[in-house]
């Protein structure tokens, strides 16, 4: 894959597989090139050359797109939920957008797994960084993705929420049949979580291998 953004090369060249089942961990610092790659593996943000296939089905085109995504969730710092909505209205929205069999177990099982019950029905733009960030991973969740894209889940959280949030994707990566992308600048947490590590900078990968 690359990018490329008016004379400036965002990501380049860059080539990796994720396993079925496995943690992958991009690592590399703020600007390196890992937001846009997961915007690319979205299909939100086209590359300037090369393609995206997620389980052997191009992300382009368009009559695989939607059906790609119904099996695929992220999170991103740089994506708030609807901040006047409460959390319980949030997570009713995306379980209508996925098309949820039985939102409201579904709902109930996250708020428990999570430990949402304190603040579900305050209104998202009232709630702290760190509930924010389990909102976001509760939402990321909804569908029961098979392919789980994590930008920077856990930036600016403090300690204890940190270690929660990490905690959480290590146990249910354990219990359920799932693919996630870890890209993190926290060398600390993709040695913790993940399998094998790619090292970003400057839009390419420089090195890799098993955590």
């Amino acid at each position: 894959l690359n990018k490329k953004y008016n004379n400036i090369l965002a990501v380049k060249n860059i080539d990796f597989k994720i396993k079925k089942g496995s943690i992958i961990g991009l690592l590399g610092p703020n600007g390196c090139g890992k937001t846009t790659t997961i915007g690319m593996m979205l299909g939100l943000i086209k590359p300037t050359s090369g393609t995206v296939f997620i389980n052997n089905k191009n992300i382009e085109n368009e009559s695989n797109r939607t059906k790609i995504l119904e099996k695929v969730n992220f999170i991103s710092p740089y994506v708030e939920l609807p901040k006047k909505l409460t959390v319980m209205q949030n997570l009713k929205v995306y379980s209508m957008m996925y098309e949820i069999k039985n939102p409201t177990k579904k709902i109930e099982e996250l708020i428990e797994n999570l430990k949402l019950q304190d603040f579900i029905y305050k209104k998202t733009g009232e709630l702290s960084s760190g509930q924010r960030n389990r909102i976001s991973l509760a939402k990321s969740l909804i569908n029961d993705p098979q392919i789980l894209l994590l930008d920077e889940p856990t930036a600016s959280l403090d300690p204890d929420t940190g270690d929660f949030i990490r905690s959480f994707i290590e146990e249910y990566q354990k219990n359920n049949p799932i693919s996630i992308l870890l890209a993190s600048h926290n060398m600390n947490e993709v040695n913790r979580l993940c399998d094998h590590i790619l090292m970003m900078k400057e839009g390419k990968i420089i090195d890799q291998g098993n955590a």
